[in-house]
């Protein structure tokens, strides 16, 4: 397990900095997106392993790269909406700011320290090989993997959901499993029914969080009929989603 978790944090600290380059000349619109799937990905792969050396700064440095880039990401999907449905002048603004905001990601604080943690943790895994604190490390993995299961079974079936929680529980167990396929029990129907569920759950995000920012933004107030009109659409086929997601991979 420990080399297989030393290859996956190699591969991981090869994306970003890929990443880090690409928002460094912004040579495409992927290189924001494809840095936070990343560093999702190395949250999951580090949230069972809490308790080993280095775990803990490692995931506060990765959660500090999450907060810098949130809203930047909401920006960047705005101006792509923007553009598609003809209000290209409010594109254009979120465009310009965009194209500044890269190469400041490329070169913050906070990327800089997470690469910094990231290349040393491979030694920290090994000290605690060493040291025998990972026995059972597998065992220890499915344990927590499982219990992630079992709080999204909880909140599926609270008649009170927070789609908002369900939405950050679903994608816990998504990257959890793509983080270690091997320690995967989950029901052969369970990673369709989730990434519906989750593709559902962001429509309907996207329009919570663009109705809010409308309320300091003018120039998107021709947007809001629209959104409110989409996001009750995204509330009902989400909740539809979500009781086949329940259905199928969750006794009632």
């Amino acid at each position: 397990m420990i080399d297989r978790l030393v290859a996956r944090v190699l591969g991981l600290e090869i994306r970003l900095l890929a990443c880090q380059a690409r928002l460094s000349a912004h040579t495409d619109p992927e290189a924001l997106h494809e840095l936070r799937t990343t560093v999702r990905r190395l949250r999951s792969l580090l949230r069972p392993l809490r308790g080993l050396p280095g775990v803990e700064q490692l995931e506060a440095a990765a959660s500090e790269v999450g907060d810098l880039t949130t809203p930047l990401r909401d920006r960047e999907v705005l101006a792509a909406y923007l553009l598609e449905n003809d209000q290209v002048q409010a594109a254009q603004r979120r465009m310009v700011q965009m194209a500044k905001a890269y190469p400041a990601v490329a070169t913050s604080t906070e990327f800089k320290q997470l690469l910094l943690i990231l290349d040393a943790f491979p030694r920290f895994l090994r000290a605690a090989q060493r040291q025998g604190l990972v026995k059972g490390l597998d065992k220890r993995i499915e344990k927590r993997l499982g219990k992630q299961w079992k709080k999204l079974d909880t909140a599926l079936h609270d008649p009170a959901h927070d789609r908002h929680r369900l939405r950050l529980l679903i994608k816990r167990v998504r990257y959890g499993i793509d983080a270690y396929p091997e320690l995967d029990r989950l029901p052969k129907a369970a990673m369709p029914r989730l990434k519906s569920a989750q593709g559902a759950l962001g429509d309907w995000h996207d329009c919570v969080q663009w109705l809010a920012m409308a309320e300091q933004e003018a120039d998107l107030q021709p947007c809001v009929a629209v959104w409110q009109a989409t996001m009750a659409k995204a509330e009902q086929r989400a909740d539809r989603v979500l009781e086949k997601l329940s259905k199928a991979c969750f006794k009632s």
